[in-house]
């Protein structure tokens, strides 16, 4: 009988506004978001989880404790495009310097990055990052222009990576072989204005996946992959251009798993009426798997666990469970 793995993404919403400020909380060890989210860990128990909305530092210290303190012996972050400087007036205020000018938004380089925990080893050397690739690079980029001129200049067209976050390709390695975990954290597809520069990017991150697979860009992965993250896109519900969520989810070499819980597939409680509850991070694993189980971890109020779930962030971990019968060595 097959292994079955707990496949999760969750966008814990650990930035914090400056350097070290993550670092420090952790170690402190009395931040009550900090708890709830480890609370969220333990209670989802899964094999292997990409994080968004976490912090990043060169050492990598803050992830080290949050590993430890979560029980996962493997833990592995990039460099985020969040806060990276560019140097440029990126979103056509005029200005230099603010955080809608780094790559990424962020006030500082690695705020709000990704991270991966796995209780399986990680292929550290074998990363492929796609964060580097320039959004005009990719074929049919929906590039922003205002009166047929790039927007907010040619200069800043040429420095701007597609990635909001990052895109990585993360080979683990389970008892029976080598998956890929396919993570990214895409630009929100509001903030911006009648260019729809955040709208257009969104689009293109989330298209970039199936330019992967296609050959296009990068490498594909050689065997079972899962793809996990946060899209920021509604496939129904919310802002966005939602033909690239759509197309992703129809995509045949992905299994467009629904996890639901009471309040059905929605994955994040923001303000009501508008954007409202929407379904934003997903868990997509090839079709090599056998799906055997799946939730969004949002219990209803009476529940034990709901204050802390609350707490822990607006959004909710979103669980797959995957078995699969042999994989390549």
């Amino acid at each position: 009988m097959a292994e079955t793995y707990r496949f999760a993404t969750y966008n814990t919403e650990l930035a914090r506004k400056g350097p070290g400020l993550l670092l420090r909380d952790l170690a402190r060890g009395e931040d009550p978001q900090i708890t709830a989210v480890l609370g969220v860990l333990s209670h989802a128990n899964a094999d292997v989880i990409a994080l968004q909305g976490i912090d990043y530092d060169l050492t990598g210290a803050a992830l080290t404790r949050l590993a430890k303190a979560a029980g996962y012996p493997h833990a592995f972050a990039l460099r985020p495009n969040t806060g990276l400087a560019t140097g440029l007036d990126m979103d056509g205020d005029g200005l230099l310097g603010g955080p809608r000018d780094a790559q990424g938004y962020g006030r500082f380089t690695g705020q709000g990055g990704m991270a991966v925990l796995s209780r399986y080893p990680v292929l550290a050397d074998q990363v492929q990052d796609l964060s580097g690739i320039l959004w005009e690079d990719i074929p049919g980029a929906l590039l922003p222009e205002v009166n047929g001129a790039p927007f907010p200049s040619a200069e800043a067209r040429a420095a701007q990576r597609l990635s909001t976050t990052g895109h990585w390709v993360v080979p683990i390695v389970l008892p029976e072989g080598r998956v890929d975990l396919m993570v990214f954290h895409a630009s929100p597809p509001v903030f911006d204005g009648p260019e729809d520069r955040n709208g257009r990017r969104n689009h293109d991150e989330i298209r970039l996946w199936q330019l992967l697979l296609d050959g296009v860009v990068g490498t594909p992965p050689p065997g079972p992959f899962v793809l996990a993250g946060d899209a920021n896109l509604d496939p129904v519900d919310g802002q966005g251009r939602k033909q690239a969520i759509r197309d992703l989810l129809a995509d045949p070499r992905l299994q467009n798993t629904a996890p639901e819980s009471a309040r059905g597939t929605d994955t994040v409680d923001w303000t009501d009426p508008l954007p409202g509850d929407l379904r934003v991070s997903y868990v997509l694993p090839s079709t090599h798997w056998r799906i055997t189980g799946q939730q969004v971890v949002w219990p209803g109020d009476e529940s034990r666990i709901a204050d802390m779930v609350t707490t822990a962030s607006r959004h909710r971990l979103v669980w797959v469970d995957l078995a699969i019968p042999a994989l390549p060595e």
